[in-house]
Order: structure tokens, then C-alpha cells, then sequence
């Protein structure tokens, strides 16, 4: 429960610990005369907005002026449409608020429009996203966890980003094109596995890739990779209209063949990751598609799924490829049912699935807190009980086991904050232990188990981490 703390000198009112709706009450019931005093007093002691009560309930708050006469909250929970999102007048002052409860873990990013037309960020929210349009505010419910692996961090090995540009015969232009390379790879003669963002230099410059790549490298989460960054020139037309064909072909042809000469990658499928958001997820997908023998894995952000692409799926072969899908609850409307459709068509047709959902939108704020997540689904460290790296976690967390739905292994990964015994237990549906997969002391890390299904029939499983007392559950799904 968080609660409001308020010292008002104007009037003696007992309204600590009182939720923002009872002040709004208090608001009305006083003398006109005295309720800017009271907002003056209230806006002085919060100290940031939104304000959330317990734990889902979020009041977001605007102090204007006399020249205010309208104010609406535009962001991923609405399509970013001004108006939708109303905010009131709080009893005739200079007040606006707007209450609505969102999920305990959401992120959502969000502006305020005033009189319709003034695009502004919430003056009093610390806490700013930076998307492809520039700058938003960014709600933070009590549960969600920032991710740390997209902060530089000066104490760990990196990796060197090498900068050229490309031409492409088969669109005639050229375009900026950036390359990831581990630490030590200048020193060795090891080859890498490698992963092709679409949308490369936002991927850079707003998901913070980089720094990933540079926090599960270091921390053993992931083997280490080679990542290409690149970028659209006509993005649309590219991805997802009529120069799809001849951007394929340049991948295909120009931008893999200079990186296999260039650059010791590892040129088996199976190595060969291939990733994007929204229509950058498109033509990940269909440039899977049209050459699995350059690309057996694909991880598709909150994507676009043409029907070129579910035709493909529904009417080919099965292909040597695995899938990682995600969506948010918030997300862009038209994409929910392509992205579901899409997961069904993978699981009825066989093929090796990650789909996950967050409470969040169509952001980078979204895509960037994921990248981990496909990339330890791919490229994944050791089996059994590993210590993935030597960063301190800020906090006790079970993550999704990947893949999931699975076949006969699965990895559990979770997150301890301090020393602890640890216990990771199976259950079935009605309760019962199937397996106790650890039961030891641990030290604080990031950890991971593979567990093997060695005669364990289909059927859907949880997975209970518990430590301190607490127990954090995840549901597996094994299908043979």
C-alpha cells in the first residue's frame, strides 16, 4: 500500500496516509477560497507523480494554470489518442487528475495534451523513455522490474562496434551499417554465432543492444555473438511492401556474404539468429522463410505478420527454424490477433516456440527489456546449475522457462539478490512434486537449470522457486 503523505498549514485536516481520493473529497467540501492553498500544499509534498495506491490504482496528476481548459493523457494504454483519456478538474482549481488501474507490473509510456493541441511530458515524473518520436513520461507500476542488462556498466569486459557502409545492387542505394564484435574476438580465432537486427541503429541508439550483448556476454548468460546492425532506407516499402522481395535478396546476398568473409562466423543455421520490432519483426519473419539455410532462429518484437508469411507456414514443409514471439497487452490493436494467429500456426505445425505477453505497448521501452530473453532462448549457456555472472541482481526473481511450450529440455533462470537456500520444485496441476530439481544454499547471482524430461509424460507443469519462505511460480507446458 503507498500512500500519500500531505502537510497542509492552511487548515488543520488529518490527511496523512489518506488515498488521493479522499483528498479530492476534502478538495470539494472546503471554501472556494482556500482550495489552491490546499493544491499548493498537496503538489509540495509529493514527491513525483503518478501516484499509485495499492499497488495497481494510478492517479496521474497535472497542475496547470488559469489558461487551462483541457488535459488528456495520450500513450500506449489508448493508441495515443488525445481525448480518450479525459482528465478532471479537481473542484474547480488548477488540479487535473486521472485515475485508472493497470496491471501491478505494467510499463507504459504516455504524454499529457493540453487544450487539444500542446504535446508535453509530465513535469513532475522523473522517469522518461526515449522512442522513435522522441522523449515520453513513463508509468512504472510498483512491479515492474527495469531491465539492468540495458545500462553501460565500466567494470565488465565490452565489445567493439565497427561502422561501414553498404551498397546494395538490388535496391541501388547504400546504407550505414554497424557491427557488434565480443570482447576478445580481435585476439582469438574462435568463430561466433550471430544475430541481424533489423531497425540496427535504433536497436543501437534506443534498445541499447550493445550494452546487452555486453551484460549477458560477461555475465555467462549467453555464448558470445556477433551482431549486425542494419538499417532501413525506405522502411515500409522494405520490410513489409514492394521492395520486400529485393531487400531480402540483399540480405541474403550482400549483407551475409560480406559479413562470412569479413568476419569469423559460425555459418550453420542454427547459429544464425535474425531479429526486429513491429514491421522490422516482418521481414525477420519472411526473410526466415524465404532462406532458413542462412537463418534457422527468428524473434519477432510485437511484430506484423503478413499473410504472405502464415500462407508460407501453413502450406511449406516443416523448416529447420525456432520462433521467439511477444506481445504487449497495450500493444497496437491490428497486431494482437496477427501475432496469436502466428503463434498458433507455430505450435500446430511442431515448430520450437518462445511467445510471451507483458503489460506494456508498441515501444522500445517494451522491445529494449527483451532482447535478453530471445537471446538466452538461442544462445545458451551450459546446462545444469550455472552462476551466470558476477553483477548482483536487485532482486529475487523466477523468470519464464524458454522454450515453452517444450519438448524434452527446458531452462529455468532465476535472479537471487542475497545468499539463500534455494528450492526449485515441479508440480503438477493437482500439487503434487514431480521432481525437486534444486534444494541447497546458493549465493546471491543470476542463475540457470536445464532440466531434462527423461520419462515425464506431456502435460502442463509449475515450476515453484522458493526462498526466504516466498514462492514465485512459473507454468511450463511439455509436449513430446
Amino acid at each position: 500500500m503507498r500512500s500519500v503523505v500531505m502537510a497542509i498549514c492552511v487548515m488543520v485536516y488529518p490527511l496523512s496516509a489518506t488515498p488521493f481520493s479522499d483528498f479530492l473529497i476534502y478538495l470539494g467540501q472546503s471554501e472556494a477560497a482556500q482550495r489552491e492553498a490546499l493544491v499548493d500544499s498537496f503538489m509540495n509534498t509529493i514527491s513525483r507523480t503518478p501516484l499509485i495506491e495499492c499497488d495497481t490504482t494510478v492517479h496521474l496528476i497535472y497542475r496547470g494554470n488559469s489558461s487551462v481548459y483541457s488535459v488528456s493523457v495520450p500513450g500506449d494504454m489508448n493508441g495515443w489518442t488525445p481525448g480518450v483519456y479525459a482528465m478532471q478538474r479537481a473542484a474547480n482549481t488548477t488540479l487535473w487528475y486521472f485515475s485508472h488501474v493497470f496491471e501491478s507490473d505494467a510499463r507504459l509510456d504516455y504524454k499529457f495534451v493540453t487544450n487539444g493541441s500542446n504535446w508535453i511530458l509530465d513535469p513532475r515524473n522523473p522517469f522518461r523513455c526515449t522512442g522513435g518520436y522522441g522523449p515520453n513520461s513513463e508509468l512504472r507500476m510498483p512491479d515492474f522490474i527495469q531491465p539492468p542488462e540495458i545500462s553501460y556498466y565500466p567494470q565488465i569486459p565490452h565489445g567493439a562496434v565497427f561502422d561501414t557502409v553498404l551498397y546494395s545492387p538490388q535496391l541501388n542505394n547504400s546504407r550505414h551499417v554497424r557491427v557488434y564484435t565480443p570482447p576478445g574476438y580481435e585476439n582469438g580465432t574462435a568463430e561466433y554465432s550471430l544475430v541481424l537486427f533489423h531497425d540496427g541503429l535504433e536497436y543501437l541508439s534506443l534498445a541499447y543492444a550493445n550494452n546487452v550483448l555486453d551484460y549477458l556476454i560477461a555475465g555467462q548468460q549467453i555464448e558470445p555473438l556477433i551482431g549486425v546492425f542494419v538499417p532501413p532506407v525506405n522502411r515500409t516499402a522494405e520490410y513489409a511492401g514492394s521492395q520486400q522481395q529485393a531487400f531480402t535478396a540483399f540480405i541474403a546476398q550482400t549483407v551475409v556474404q560480406w559479413i562470412d568473409s569479413r568476419y569469423r562466423t559460425r555459418t550453420d543455421s542454427r547459429h544464425r539468429l535474425i531479429a526486429g520490432a513491429s514491421n522490422g519483426g516482418n521481414i525477420a519473419l519472411w526473410i526466415a522463410l524465404q532462406h532458413p539455410e542462412l537463418f534457422g532462429r527468428v524473434a519477432a518484437f510485437s511484430s506484423n505478420v503478413q499473410t504472405n508469411i502464415t500462407d508460407r507456414l501453413n502450406a511449406d514443409p516443416l523448416l529447420d527454424l525456432s520462433f521467439y514471439l511477444d506481445i504487449g497487452t497495450y500493444d497496437i490493436d491490428a497486431l494482437i490477433p496477427l501475432v496469436t494467429n502466428l503463434r498458433s500456426i507455430l505450435i500446430a505445425r511442431g515448430y520450437p516456440l518462445l511467445f510471451q505477453e507483458f503489460h506494456e505497448g508498441h515501444s522500445w521501452g517494451n522491445w529494449r527489456a527483451h532482447i535478453d530473453d530471445a537471446l538466452r532462448y538461442f544462445f545458451p549457456p551450459a546446462t545444469s546449475l550455472s552462476n551466470s555472472g558476477t553483477l548482483r541482481p536487485a532482486t529475487f526473481r523466477l523468470y519464464a522457462g524458454y522454450p515453452n511450450p517444450f519438448n524434452d529440455r527446458i531452462t529455468i533462470r532465476f535472479d537471487l539478490q542475497h545468499n539463500a537456500q534455494v528450492k526449485l520444485v515441479i508440480y503438477d496441476l493437482n500439487g503434487r512434486i514431480v521432481t525437486t530439481l534444486v534444494e541447497t544454499p546458493v549465493p546471491a547471482g543470476s542463475y540457470h537449470y536445464e532440466w531434462i524430461t527423461h520419462g515425464i509424460a506431456s502435460g502442463c507443469f509449475l515450476a515453484g522457486l522458493t526462498i526466504d519462505g516466498a514462492t514465485q511460480w512459473i507454468k511450463i507446458v511439455h509436449l513430446k
